[in-house]
């Protein structure tokens, strides 16, 4: 099933996919890289863990604040120059971090480049699914999805790494490197980035308000809002645990989680664009079908884990990271494909919105299941599982009920 509307063509698809993934990275790694940093943070700023957790949450909170707030002006301007803009202010954020001087200082820059990260994930998926045509979808979005695993596998090491390398600045060595990385793929983008304006020639009347609700009303879209929404929490209701779970439970060392990391995101980057193509050979909503449920293995897995050997540990965690991040990809790209393209960047943005909300909701959500016992150990994550497992299943069957704009039928195993 094809997409309504011309594709525009790019020079180079290749190297425009590798552009957008660059800027996907960089972003994604800006996230990453706080976490290794908590206990050189919480020494040299003289914060709590309570103050350090602000620090990670106010990235999720104000990207999906300004992933809302961008659905309002997203698609009234040129894509190029749109992201080109964010990726620069984004940059600058970062910059700031690196040279913030207090605490205070780091919370407010922080607070920017998750504004400025949060829209440029929309803006990566819109780019995608307005210049790459549908039957060839399921690989970009693949491309794309391994800067995901570049930057789960470079993140946490990487941040240990730089912040040893250069005692002299210590924690703010990541935040520079990733600036100048950043400036780097802005220079590129501005050479190879094509202009996209086809969107910009749709005649809309009202205002922005009345045209955001629009786009957020259509019930086409209200069911891959909910899809990605119970995607989320097929996912996260889980993830942000698993670290504490395994040295609590399972008997796993700190520096364990890292070979943990490290072995899921480098399966990842070859999985994801594996994923990617056999989703455009096989069927997207065929393939979604299959990674999500056998997906739902590994993650049972994880949360029912009891000691045992660290190898079989690193198997079964390196296959939820290849199967239950990997349903993103065969998902995005049916999800890319049910808005018209004159409102694609209004309702990515929702869609980046949705996903950063849902997201943070099922990680509260877990955090009110999970308890710990008077020995330390996590109780009640095979709870959490079991809820993963439904939203998953539900997920399942929503799928098959997207619609691809232009079309009057729902999602067939031909997309």
């Amino acid at each position: 099933m094809q997409a309504a509307s011309p594709i525009p063509l790019v020079k180079n698809e290749r190297l425009f996919l590798l552009t957008i993934a660059g800027i996907q990275f960089t972003h994604i790694l800006d996230f990453m890289i706080m976490m290794p940093l908590g206990p050189q943070l919480i020494r040299v700023l003289h914060i709590d863990t309570h103050q350090f957790g602000l620090l990670l949450s106010s990235y999720t909170l104000t990207a999906a604040a300004s992933s809302l707030l961008a659905a309002t002006y997203i698609d009234r301007f040129d894509r190029r120059k749109l992201m080109l803009t964010l990726y620069a202010l984004f940059i600058i954020a970062t910059l700031c971090c690196g040279l913030a001087p207090n605490y205070t200082a780091l919370l407010i820059a922080r607070a920017l480049a998750g504004a400025f990260g949060g829209i440029l994930g929309a803006m990566v998926q819109t780019m995608v699914a307005d210049v790459i045509p549908f039957e060839r979808r399921g690989k970009a979005m693949g491309t794309v999805m391994t800067a995901f695993s570049m930057s789960t596998v470079a993140g946490v090491p990487l941040g240990l790494l730089l912040a040893s390398t250069f005692p002299d600045i210590g924690w703010r060595a990541p935040f520079f490197f990733i600036v100048l990385l950043a400036c780097t793929f802005w220079f590129i983008g501005y050479k190879l980035l094509p202009n996209l304006t086809a969107h910009m020639h749709d005649n809309r009347v009202g205002n922005v308000f009345q045209q955001l609700f629009a786009v957020a009303k259509e019930p086409s879209h209200l069911t891959a809002f909910v899809f990605i929404a119970l995607l989320m929490m097929a996912g996260f209701t889980v993830i942000p645990y698993i670290p504490l779970y395994l040295t609590s439970n399972v008997g796993m060392t700190a520096s364990f989680i890292t070979l943990v990391y490290l072995c899921g995101g480098a399966a990842t980057f070859f999985t994801s664009q594996l994923i990617g193509r056999m989703s455009d050979k096989h069927g997207k909503l065929k393939m979604f079908r299959r990674v999500a449920l056998v997906s739902f293995i590994p993650l049972l897995i994880t949360t029912h884990l009891v000691p045992v050997a660290w190898w079989l540990v690193l198997i079964n965690s390196t296959l939820f990271f290849i199967l239950v991040p990997g349903r993103m990809v065969p998902g995005m790209a049916m999800v890319s494909a049910v808005p018209a393209p004159h409102v694609r960047g209004t309702f990515m943005s929702l869609v980046s919105s949705v996903q950063m909300l849902s997201s943070g909701v099922a990680t509260l959500v877990a955090g009110l299941i999970i308890t710990r016992t008077p020995g330390g150990q996590i109780d009640h994550y095979d709870t959490v599982g079991y809820i993963a497992v439904a939203c998953g299943a539900l997920t399942i069957w929503i799928a098959r009920h997207l619609r691809i704009a232009g079309s009057a039928t729902k999602t067939s195993e031909k997309t």
